[in-house]
């Protein structure tokens, strides 16, 4: 006769969770798909040597690479359009070749990021042919077409992590654009306006918390309708409010504050270290939460929950109590980004302002695997897409604004049907807790 010895209970919340919440969360990647990345590179590649190296010789590119008190070091930098296209995609068609036939997937995505870098490089090349390009701008207003996006993404994986999909980003965006900017007119007080938008994303979240969680109402569909509340909200307040009354739309915003020491770095100095305060905020919000999510005892809790909530109730885990704290902080994080399209950029609100990019900084959440430090660089590769046109119109490139227009969400649609590999959310994304 077999005799079953109960097992002690485990010592602690941290050790009993510990497995649930470091459940494996790496991109899932066929040997298909990094097949087809690699002839996708090879394609590339011919583009570069056979488009771009088609140019005359004779046309060269320059590419500024300092501010007006960095006169001296790095200076601008001169290089032949077809001999730099020609090298590059060499070396891209080589990376290609190699993705195609290696057998192991591990590094994949790094060499074709690289690969997808050396593109840009030349056509941006091309793009600046006998002229100059100022890459501390194209590289600035990548850093500022990201920030709002930083946020979102920030905001979804405080609430995903936890197992709470925030479809409701837009609408926490708009509101927190259209509040911020309000109190920040009334009352000429800028920092007054980033709270207000916080208490905009916050109420908002709260909403999104309280149907989900207590109700158990569908999460996408609830998001959807929050989305289209504020949407409606927002517009009829414009036109009933801020129209009438000028003087609560007065457009305000925060100015550049270079960081002493930091922003004289070349090339790194003017674009990161003198910005204004909505920048300098998602660099800490970044960092803080990417330390609190995967080095305390509080993002394990969190991420436990998100992973196997009745699991982690049964070590004594609050499932709802995270779950509600989550969203609602979710929500100030993005009633902040909100704020930014207003008193951290234009100043002024007007309707429908944030562009559905709610939806994309979803995307780069996604692109990021519900890390912070994944959602920084899909949010700067959507931030580029998105700057794309400006610098482009700026060059006289003859490619059809309107379609320029449409990178960031091209980028999106690709993001989201799994062309750059499939990604596992949080088991319990989604999924109502039930208490047993």
């Amino acid at each position: 006769m077999t005799v079953t010895v109960p097992q002690p209970p485990p010592e602690g919340v941290d050790q009993a969770t510990k497995d649930v919440a470091l459940a494996p969360d790496a991109r899932l990647v066929s040997t298909g798909r990094v097949r087809g990345m690699g002839i996708f590179l090879v394609l590339l590649a011919v583009a570069m040597v056979f488009g771009f190296g088609g140019v005359s010789s004779s046309l060269k590119a320059q590419f500024q690479l300092n501010s007006p008190p960095l006169t001296t070091w790095p200076g601008t930098l001169h290089m032949s359009v077809r001999t730099v296209a020609i090298a590059l995609g060499v070396v891209t068609a080589v990376i290609g070749v190699v993705l195609v036939v290696r057998s192991r997937r591990r590094g994949s995505f790094l060499l074709f990021g690289i690969g997808c870098i050396l593109f840009l490089w030349v056509f941006l090349a091309w793009a600046a042919k006998g002229t100059e390009l100022n890459v501390l701008a194209v590289l600035a207003g990548t850093v500022v077409a990201a920030t709002p996006l930083v946020y979102g993404a920030l905001s979804g994986v405080m609430c995903e992590r936890s197992g709470v999909v925030n479809i409701a980003i837009e609408g926490q965006f708009l509101a927190g654009a259209f509040l911020g900017a309000m109190i920040a007119s009334a009352t000429h007080d800028l920092w007054l306006g980033i709270v207000a938008g916080a208490v905009a994303g916050a109420i908002f979240g709260a909403l999104l918390a309280f149907l989900a969680l207590r109700y158990g109402a569908d999460q996408i569909i609830v998001g959807v309708v929050i989305v289209t509340f504020c949407t409606g909200l927002t517009n009829f307040l414009t036109s009933q409010v801020l129209s009438p009354h000028q003087n609560l739309n007065i457009g305000i915003t925060f100015r550049n504050w270079a960081i002493p020491g930091l922003s004289k770095i070349p090339i790194v100095g003017p674009v990161l270290f003198d910005q204004n305060v909505f920048i300098y905020g998602a660099i800490v919000l970044l960092v803080l939460i990417q330390v609190a999510l995967f080095r305390t005892r509080w993002g394990l809790r969190v991420r436990a929950v998100g992973e196997h909530p009745q699991a982690a109730a049964t070590v004594g885990i609050h499932v709802l109590s995270v779950r509600y704290r989550n969203v609602i902080l979710g929500g100030v994080i993005a009633g902040i980004g909100g704020a930014f399209f207003t008193i951290g950029s234009t100043g002024v609100f007007a309707s429908e302002m944030t562009a559905d990019l709610g939806y994309v900084a979803l995307a780069a959440m996604i692109f990021g695997r519900w890390r912070p430090y994944g959602a920084l660089g899909a949010a700067l590769l959507f931030g580029f897409a998105q700057n794309l046109q400006t610098f482009l119109s700026l060059l006289n490139v003859h490619i059809p604004p309107a379609l320029l227009a449409t990178a960031p969400y091209v980028i999106t649609i690709a993001v989201v049907a799994g062309l750059v590999g499939q990604v596992r959310p949080p088991a319990a994304d989604g999924t109502p807790y039930v208490k047993e």
